[in-house]
């Protein structure tokens, strides 16, 4: 063993300039590391060998890492790398509580990751992994070595007089003639390490004592994927088997979140400043473990960009799923001080409608990756605010909800949509305080129902349409008919919900023959959209079934005065735009029914009771989805008279949004697509009150379509 390490330091001092890899250093490790395991299976279990012990009382591990900082002679640190990880992966004797090891093991960590490209960091992931797995077995390691030098000084008398027995007998061997070789390569090993950074001389204090996590989280970032995926990995690890007091010091005493953070808000920082949403859309599903590399057909600048920025966000909503609680916790709110405050805040209010729009879009694709509950937590008070109570019509927007609702009217098409795409995605996330804040707070009490009136008959006596002005007598005798009347309604079910063959037809016949088309093309009913209708419900109610919602809505009490009622900004805002349907562009269209229908979906009483309920009894001065709906008919039918050849047109710009004919502009092509939309969200609807409360009873089990059927 003494021969070979004077032959070691020998040759390493004699061919300074010749790179390590050709000469006889990478054999002679080889033979070093062979002894230690060949010794250790002689020894009895827990027992160290003289061997070990000399390598341990010598610092022969230190005088490593010294050549191996100084790059003496080249290359020399990927050897030394290289020999760490083996030594401490296939010797089984426990080495890092030993001061002789600790400290040469906390200096090459400090190397690691500090350069970007860096010729040696496939060796220092390896050398990571092996610590990593080694903390993985006995996680109190973690403390140990978080703590650097702090611990280390507390244990060494300790840990040196007891596993070192053979020290006195060992100090005889300072006069050996290898040590003085030992010597003469130190004394050129310094020369050049006095040009490395100050804080890399000794560990413990500052950066040292939390090496490990700066090391990793300078791995993350490098430029070759699969090193970056493996740092990725073992700082996971090291998260998720983090005792309390490592959780503790990892929040409180290591740059670990502020540096995960801070690499996140560099990502952000990093894009472009003009994205496009629909770009922006087709990367959300990135993972962190399969980034999504730039192809050449789907390409547009900045993809690299966002794709990295992306991953990065997506890796640390798994870090705060994996974490400790406390690291856990302390991360989430790192991330939306930094983040969500400090820099998407002020763009998602900024007076640019660029900034505006990229990163309503940028948010929304975060949201949709994110799974955490604690990040979720802070993502929804960073939205909504911790202000729980009812909002009124005259109140100015102090949220930022509020001034996002706004943008959901905005002057800017692209703005509206991007905004509520934002909040059909924030109404699929699994808390509670979403719903309640943006619908329930306004319609508990159920104020929109008038108290002390009879039940009405049917939707026309509620809607008091023999009164409204687009269903006149001139107007009926224009050779239009009315929607279609349905049945009486019978009496209320013992539940208090009206029946839902009611409420099916009540929104089939809403839209009047003369303005359907879906028969034309070998179309079906609502029966179309029953099947995605219901996979769509029973996901959202095992999302909400932990609420503990009730089943039915409570009974009113008819002497109870009528207070005022206010359906809320949200509301207010959905159905103004629902009013608008035949005035506005088609791709808006879209997404103002695709969010009132998530918002239908939702199996709570009362928003089945406002929003699905053709029959109820509306208090004065409010409206519901049905009453907006019933307007929009009446609004239609006077503007139809005005469109020449009407059902051909209409049936003409159908087959276009089908792709069956080739697009061309047409008078009056707004209003058609608008009516083509109506009428399949009132399809939509009566689909979504079937699959609630569907005839057999709420727990219909649907069969699979016939193939080739939706």
């Amino acid at each position: 063993m003494l021969s070979r390490l004077g032959a070691l330091l020998q040759e390493a001092v004699g061919a300074e300039n010749t790179p390590a890899k050709k000469t006889d250093i990478p054999w002679r490790l080889k033979q070093m590391l062979d002894i230690l395991v060949y010794e250790e299976r002689q020894q009895a279990a827990g027992e160290a060998g003289p061997c070990l012990e000399y390598l341990l009382q010598h610092k022969i591990l230190e005088t490593l890492c010294t050549l191996g900082k100084a790059e003496y002679p080249p290359g020399m640190r990927q050897q030394v790398l290289q020999f760490f990880s083996k030594v401490l992966a296939q010797v089984q004797h426990p080495l890092l509580h030993y001061l002789n090891v600790h400290r040469p093991v906390q200096k090459l960590l400090r190397l690691g990751g500090t350069v970007p490209g860096s010729l040696t960091e496939k060796e220092e992931v390896q050398f990571t992994t092996v610590l990593c797995s080694k903390i993985q077995q006995d996680p109190a390691l973690l403390t140990y070595i978080l703590e650097g030098k702090k611990t280390v000084s507390r244990k060494k008398a300790s840990r040196e007089a007891t596993v070192l027995p053979k020290e006195a007998a060992s100090s005889k061997d300072k006069d050996h003639p290898h040590n003085k070789a030992l010597d003469r390569g130190l004394c050129g090993a310094r020369a050049l390490n006095t040009q490395l950074p100050a804080e890399m001389d000794e560990p413990g204090g500052g950066v040292g004592e939390s090496n490990l996590i700066t090391s990793l989280i300078g791995l993350c970032k490098s430029k070759k994927g699969r090193v970056a995926l493996k740092a990725q990995e073992n700082l996971l690890l090291l998260v998720s088997v983090a005792s309390q007091a490592a959780a503790t010091f990892l929040v409180q005493s290591s740059p670990c979140c502020p540096a995960i953070v801070e690499h996140l808000c560099q990502l952000y920082q990093s894009l472009p400043t003009f994205l496009d949403p629909a770009d922006i859309a087709a990367l959300e599903g990135i993972s962190w473990r399969l980034p999504s590399a730039p192809s050449d057909e789907a390409s547009f600048p900045g993809k690299e960009a966002l794709a990295a920025f992306l991953g990065w966000f997506d890796y640390c909503d798994h870090l705060i799923r994996e974490a400790h609680t406390v690291v856990s916790d302390a991360l989430a709110k790192a991330v939306a001080e930094k983040l969500f405050a400090e820099i998407l805040q002020p763009q998602l209010l900024h007076v640019s409608e660029q900034s505006v729009l990229t990163s309503t879009a940028l948010f929304t694709a975060m949201l949709h990756q994110l799974c955490s509950p604690a990040l979720l937590r802070e993502a929804v008070a960073f939205l909504l605010g911790k202000d729980q109570q009812p909002a009124a019509p005259e109140d100015s927007p102090h949220t930022l909800c509020a001034h996002l609702i706004k943008h959901c009217d905005h002057l800017s098409d692209e703005i509206s949509i991007a905004t509520l795409r934002l909040f059909e995605e924030l109404l699929q996330k699994p808390h509670e305080q979403i719903i309640h804040s943006l619908v329930l707070c306004h319609l508990e009490g159920r104020p929109y129902v008038a108290r002390g009136s009879p039940e009405p008959e049917s939707y026309e006596d509620t809607l008091d349409l023999e009164e409204d002005p687009y269903f006149t007598d001139g107007f009926l005798d224009s050779g239009f008919q009315r929607p279609t009347k349905p049945p009486p309604a019978p009496a209320a079910n013992p539940d208090g919900k009206t029946a839902v063959t009611e409420i099916v037809s009540s929104f089939l016949c809403l839209v009047p023959e003369e303005a359907k088309t879906s028969a034309f093309l070998e179309e079906t009913g609502y029966d179309t959209y029953v099947h995605d209708a219901y996979g769509l419900f029973q996901e959202c109610s095992s999302r909400v079934a932990p609420w503990g919602w009730p089943l039915g809505p409570p009974p009113l009490d008819p002497h109870e005065p009528e207070r005022p009622f206010f359906e809320g900004h949200f509301l207010r805002m959905l159905f103004d735009r629902m009013s608008r349907i035949l005035e506005q562009p088609y791709s808006l269209n879209l997404q103002v029914t695709s969010v009132l229908s998530r918002l239908a979906l939702f199996p709570h009483p009362l928003i089945h009771e406002y929003l699905l309920d053709p029959y109820i009894n509306l208090a004065p001065g409010c409206r519901s989805l049905f009453s907006v709906l019933v307007r929009v008919i009446g609004d239609l039918m006077q503007r139809i008279q005005r469109v020449p050849q009407f059902p051909g047109k209409l049936l003409l710009v159908r087959r276009q949004l089908m792709g069956q004919v080739p697009g061309e502009q047409l008078d009056h092509q707004t209003l058609l697509q608008g009516v083509v939309v109506l009428e399949e969200f009132c399809k939509e609807l009566a689909a979504i009150a079937f699959v609630k409360f569907p005839p057999r009873g709420p727990h219909l089990h649907l069969a699979e379509p016939p193939e080739g059927h939706a």
